[in-house]
């Protein structure tokens, strides 16, 4: 017997014998639950079995979907990586460098003195700056948005990227003028704990807690005054006098807009920035430009 079946109907089969569950299969692959019985019940014609036993209470493979389900998921496995392998031959060709950031990398000049030495080495490659929201602490690289990125560490699953520090910044703390430390130049992370704190999303992950100094609290929680995703909700939060917020110092001139000042924290590790771009990813352009990172943030003797 040979059959004639289309990726779309392996998908389909797959992500209900995932699920064990039609509707939550149609909500996973964006479908309705009519369209997903009846591109099933087609797929068993053309299999010349049924796949599924189904009673009023549950969804089972029967014993030929059981078989099936392997195949079609390893044949899936195999169509997506070629997808992607095709994806990085077509950036390759285009020769397009995407480079993430939540926060710009400005400091000192850093990110032109990048581009100088990245185009004197690749003259035929563009460069493109993606801005990247909060919420994801790998600005891009994660979901392959993009192909290098400027980030703070901590990654993570950092065993999934490698990185170069751009620069190492004492973390300061932000907060109202008004703010009964306000006057102080100097101010111990100890006498911050029982404050509330500015928090990024969940999302951010590891990222979230690096910026709560979750590590200086001796066990302690950090009391959450409010979350913020950009540096607009950060400044509104402070004026509003929600919460304080630490933040590497190169980016105090961004919150210190008016009502709102930074002071020094003793008790604390510096921040670090860094490029960083995906361990598996060979490719020249990426690793050209790590390069040319590496040259343009050395110290000159």
């Amino acid at each position: 017997m040979v059959m004639d079946v289309h990726g779309r109907d392996l998908r389909y089969f797959a992500a209900v014998a995932e699920e064990l569950h039609f509707t939550r299969a149609a909500e996973r692959l964006y479908v309705s639950q009519p369209a997903l019985s009846k591109q099933i019940r087609m797929l068993e014609k053309q299999v010349g079995a049924t796949l599924f036993e189904r009673d009023r209470r549950q969804v089972r493979l029967s014993p030929v979907g059981a078989a099936l389900l392997p195949h079609a998921q390893r044949m899936l496995a195999e169509w997506d990586a070629a997808q992607e392998a095709v994806a990085r031959a077509v950036a390759d060709q285009s020769a397009t460098l995407v480079v993430g950031m939540s926060t710009s990398p400005g400091r000192g000049g850093v990110l032109p003195a990048i581009r100088s030495r990245f185009t004197a080495a690749r003259p035929d490659a563009r460069l493109r700056l993606h801005q990247v929201p909060w919420h994801d602490s790998t600005a891009g690289l994660a979901d392959g948005t993009c192909d290098a990125a400027f980030v703070w560490l901590p990654l993570p699953d950092p065993d999934r990227y490698r990185w170069m520090v751009v620069a190492e910044e004492p973390r300061l703390v932000a907060m109202a003028d008004t703010h009964q430390l306000a006057d102080r130049e100097i101010i111990d992370f100890t006498d911050l704990l029982d404050e509330p704190f500015l928090a990024l999303p969940n999302s951010a992950g590891p990222l979230r807690d690096y910026w709560l100094a979750t590590d200086a609290r001796g066990g302690k929680p950090a009391l959450i005054g409010a979350e913020v995703a950009s540096t607009e909700e950060t400044y509104e939060a402070l004026v509003a006098g929600l919460g304080v917020v630490l933040l590497a110092a190169g980016n105090a001139p961004l919150i210190t807009l008016g009502g709102v000042v930074t002071r020094a924290v003793r008790g604390i590790s510096p921040s670090l920035f860094a490029m960083a771009w995906r361990a598996d990813d060979h490719r020249p352009l990426v690793h050209e430009y790590a390069r040319a990172c590496e040259q343009a943030t050395k110290p000159t003797l």
